[in-house]
């Protein structure tokens, strides 16, 4: 697959997690798509499924091999992680700490805020529940 073939594939994943299209999702990936491939942006898939809560795509994304610890963006986004607790997904929360997301690193390739840091600064008392007890584990 050359380059031009693979930033489609990217470009479409992304537009069907903003459609939330799983059907769409799981086909894109069985074609090739790459869960870990960030698109012109810089924006990776698994960012924008914790960002839009869609707890379903995280879920098929990490099974394709997302990496749940890696950042997305140009340095104004983070990691997934990071962007669910933010915003308060605590479903996501839930499904990115099961499949090995670090409650402890934090974004801005560490300088940043951390997701527990970001759940409480924004007053999401769920996700900063789920959030601490993951980090004495």
């Amino acid at each position: 697959m050359n380059v031009r073939q693979r930033k489609k594939l990217t470009a479409r994943l992304m537009a069907s997690l903003l459609h939330d299209d799983l059907l769409a999702v799981r086909a894109l990936l069985r074609a090739g798509a790459d869960p870990n491939a960030a698109d012109r942006e810089g924006t990776r898939p698994l960012y924008l499924a914790a960002v839009q809560d869609l707890r379903a795509a995280v879920r098929i994304l990490l099974a394709a091999g997302a990496d749940p610890n890696v950042e997305s963006g140009r340095g104004q986004e983070g990691t997934p992680l990071t962007a669910a607790a933010a915003w308060g997904n605590a479903d996501v929360v839930r499904e990115l700490l099961v499949q090995g997301a670090d409650p402890n690193l934090r974004e801005d390739h560490g300088s940043g805020l951390s997701p527990l840091e970001w759940a409480v600064r924004n007053g999401h008392s769920e996700t900063a529940a789920l959030l601490k007890a993951a980090e004495t584990r």
